[in-house]
């Protein structure tokens, strides 16, 4: 069965008026924005649990505010289409025995940092060496700006850019200065199936260091934005946002199975309603093994 999706077609534009029957949005999961850009106090307020962080205005240059309300931005939405088979979403009990595996795979999850005169954005990236090569989304580090990489132990470093993907909506950062990182593992396609418990990695909303369950609710997706189209992909109902662009979706025994890119949300909210989409482990390790060949050369 094929679901009909939409999205927006610029995710910087303010909403336009919800029609009575709202369709559902699919969204590249955006990276969150801050203003003002270097103003050290929004940690500490989101920290705090005071506010959330939203995007609002138009082509971004209005950049961000903090919030205690969550708004939505959309502008015209462009068709989308989504395939797979879809099971019922089950709920994580207790006595599955996660902290483990966030223990294991937390210290290989940074932050992406992209700084501007005009903007900071943000979004999530997994460790690929011990010396800081930092896999994340295209779509977190395409805007101009500085790009750093905070780690999980809080230290925060300059990064480059070496090599992206857009066709996949990958890339590769290189931290600076960086030793004894432990790198991600990452599983096979084969051994994902529908059903298995999942945990999401990343910033949602800038908050750093989160760790959300669910299942994976259905495989092959295929998702046409009018912009890029992505096949392939995990379907997921574990809770993914802005900011989670470029975590990872680990299985139980702490492989990445998937990386966070896009959420499908309804009416006009932008908010997670339990379907998120990550690009499947075996896409991300043979576009990892092109972009790491285009560094070499």
């Amino acid at each position: 069965m094929t679901d009909l999706l939409n999205r927006n077609a610029d995710e910087h534009h303010t909403s336009p008026v919800a029609s009575h029957r709202a369709p559902a949005h699919v969204f590249p999961i955006p990276p969150v924005m801050v203003r003002p850009p270097r103003d050290p106090r929004w940690k500490r307020r989101i920290a705090g649990g005071a506010a959330v962080l939203v995007l609002i205005g138009a082509g971004g240059s209005t950049g961000a505010f903090l919030t205690e309300q969550y708004l939505s931005g959309g502008s015209a939405t462009a068709a989308a289409s989504a395939s797979g088979t879809t099971v019922a979403a089950t709920t994580v009990t207790e006595g599955d025995e996660l902290a483990p595996i966030v223990a294991k795979v937390q210290p290989s999850i940074v932050t992406v940092l992209v700084d501007s005169t005009r903007e900071s954005s943000l979004g999530s990236g997994v460790v690929l060496s011990e010396d800081g090569l930092i896999l994340t989304n295209n779509h977190v580090i395409s805007s101009d700006g500085t790009v750093s990489v905070r780690l999980a132990d809080g230290r925060t470093v300059p990064a480059t850019v070496v090599a992206t993907d857009t066709t996949h909506d990958l890339a590769l950062v290189q931290a600076t200065g960086l030793t004894g990182l432990t790198p991600v593992t990452f599983g096979t396609d084969d051994s994902v199936a529908v059903g298995d418990t999942v945990l999401a990695f990343g910033a949602p909303l800038g908050l750093e260091g989160t760790v959300t369950s669910g299942i994976v609710s259905a495989k092959d997706r295929s998702l046409d934005t009018g912009e890029e189209k992505l096949s392939g992909l995990l379907q997921t109902d574990a809770a993914i946002n802005q900011g989670n662009s470029g975590g990872a979706l680990v299985d139980t025994s702490g492989q990445v199975v998937g990386i966070n890119v896009a959420i499908a949300t309804s009416g006009d909210s932008t908010g997670s309603v339990g379907l998120g989409f990550a690009i499947p482990a075996g896409t991300v390790t043979g576009v990892v093994k092109q972009l790491e060949a285009q560094i070499v050369s």
